[in-house]
């Protein structure tokens, strides 16, 4: 494992990159937290685990704002998230020993990637959405988020978040995103994961969006959270099967 930082605009990410035992030549999946998450996180650690066993080297970056990356959790938005992945992917496109990039994340790091490979479909050869979180856009366009009321046509400075608080910006930037037609540019394989009793991002959005892809594998956890604390193995195992698939 290494760990280090990549700079994007000013901003140092952390980042850690995880080596299968061989790894002269082997794909690398670019692996991102959600919206309150970090790269230790249990179900990010089990998919990371999952990946180097399958032969993949894994890069997980923090996205600003998160975990050990500098910038202001407030202030950040999916526009930030969105450059900092190119960022990232740029930087994983320099490793001399990379053969093909993936793309994974998890609830907002899910999103961001499914507009991220909408916007580069040619540098993923597949990506994995976990739990994505497309309601966002979504709710900041209807003013309802996580529990939060807000009026979408003035909103207000600082929205307060659980014991955290997001910057108007963040609902104004999501308000201007349309996933779908990210989603309908990207033509490569797709495996989306989600549990039906999901708290955070209901499944319906999940199973829109696969009906949207050309080519997209659904698989639902049944009984299952947003962090996937029932099925877990489940998320593992089709991620598994899922890539030994595209690397064969």
């Amino acid at each position: 494992m290494k760990e280090f930082y990549i700079t994007d605009d000013g901003i140092r990410l952390h980042a850690k990159l995880d080596l299968p035992e061989k790894h002269e030549k082997c794909p690398l999946v670019i692996l991102v937290h959600g919206l309150t998450g970090h790269m230790e996180e249990n179900h990010i650690k089990a998919a990371a685990k999952t990946m180097t066993e399958a032969g993949f080297a894994v890069l997980r970056p923090e996205m600003y704002g998160h975990g050990q990356s500098e910038g202001d959790f407030a202030e950040h938005t999916l526009f930030k998230w969105i450059s900092n992945l190119m960022k990232v992917t740029e930087y994983a496109k320099s490793l001399d020993f990379v053969t093909d990039l993936y793309l994974c994340g998890h609830s907002q790091g899910g999103l961001t990637i499914m507009i991220a490979a909408g916007m580069r479909p040619d540098d993923y050869k597949a990506i994995i959405p976990m739990s994505p979180a497309l309601v966002i856009p979504d709710g900041a366009r209807r003013g309802s988020m996580l529990g939060m009321t807000f009026d979408p046509e003035h909103i207000p400075d600082m929205i307060v978040l659980g014991d955290r608080s997001l910057s108007g910006n963040y609902f104004r930037t999501a308000q201007l995103i349309h996933a779908e037609e990210c989603i309908r540019k990207y033509h490569g394989p797709v495996l989306i994961v989600h549990g039906d009793a999901d708290e955070a991002v209901p499944v319906q959005y999940s199973k829109d969006a696969a009906e949207l892809y050309d080519n997209c594998r659904l698989v639902i956890l049944p009984d299952d959270n947003h962090g996937y604390d029932r099925h877990l193995d489940m998320v593992t195992d089709a991620i598994r099967q899922f890539l030994s698939e595209q690397n064969s």
